[in-house]
């Protein structure tokens, strides 16, 4: 079969892995980390052109989770969409929502780091628990914002100290070497948290680009249906008759 597939660039050592492992004729885009900066509607419009610019294929992989509602509104119009069902991509990183779930109630107060987030998306925000994590300095947010709201940014974006204790590095097997943890465990210290390391999953990875989707962890879009948030534990699903 033949697939597309569209990737944030901070999974691209864990689907470039995937993809060379895969029977299947996978073209590839990966797109900047910086989608996520535009806020979901920003983000689904930019994924939706790259949709609608696909060549023709068997189907349209993403290599996305729902990000801030990014994937909400996405239509399959020619090519069916196949997405992950998750929240976000620390939930592809440990393998499903049900084990980032299970491992955040037991640590809660947790901030995770992978290769990819360490050598690609270090200026992204990761949400969690509620609290959102900024790394724009207090001048550099009063020069783009201006003085006063620049400052309240600031003291939002960093109210994450009230929230987060731990920084967990997730190991996926792919690491060259012992260098990334070695970062995640300085920036732990750095900040005053406890350092620890999980064992992630490269398991959705490899079923997204094998063709193998159970309707458990994967969303399949037909022609004609829109993707949309259903805010329970399907976390994303199927709306029919798209205009």
């Amino acid at each position: 079969m033949r697939f597309e597939l569209i990737s944030c660039e901070v999974l691209f050592r864990e689907m470039c892995d995937s993809v060379a492992r895969s029977q299947h004729q996978i073209n590839v885009r990966f797109l900047s980390k910086g989608l996520h900066d535009l806020g979901g509607s920003g983000m689904r419009r930019q994924l939706q052109q790259h949709i609608d610019d696909s060549p023709d294929c068997d189907a349209i992989l993403l290599g996305y989770a729902l990000c801030g509602n990014g994937l909400h509104g996405l239509e399959a119009r020619r090519t069916p969409l196949v997405m992950p069902r998750a929240h976000d991509c620390i939930a592809l990183l440990m393998g499903s929502r049900d084990a980032h779930a299970a491992y955040f109630e037991s640590n809660p107060g947790t901030y995770f780091r992978s290769t990819g987030w360490l050598e690609r998306g270090k200026t992204l925000q990761q949400l969690s628990s509620g609290a959102q994590m900024g790394s724009e300095s207090l001048p550099a947010l009063i020069e783009r914002y201006g003085e006063d709201n620049g400052r309240y940014l600031y003291e939002e974006f960093t109210r994450y100290r009230q929230h987060y204790q731990q920084l967990t590095y997730i190991e996926t097997g792919l690491e060259p070497n012992r260098s990334f943890e070695e970062q995640a465990r300085t920036e732990a210290g750095e900040r005053g948290w406890r350092f620890s390391k999980t064992t992630g999953s490269l398991g959705l990875f490899r079923q997204l680009v094998n063709g193998d989707w159970p309707e458990a962890d994967f969303l399949i879009v037909p022609p004609g249906s829109r993707a949309v948030a259903s805010y329970d534990h399907q976390v994303i699903r199927c709306e029919g008759d798209t205009p």
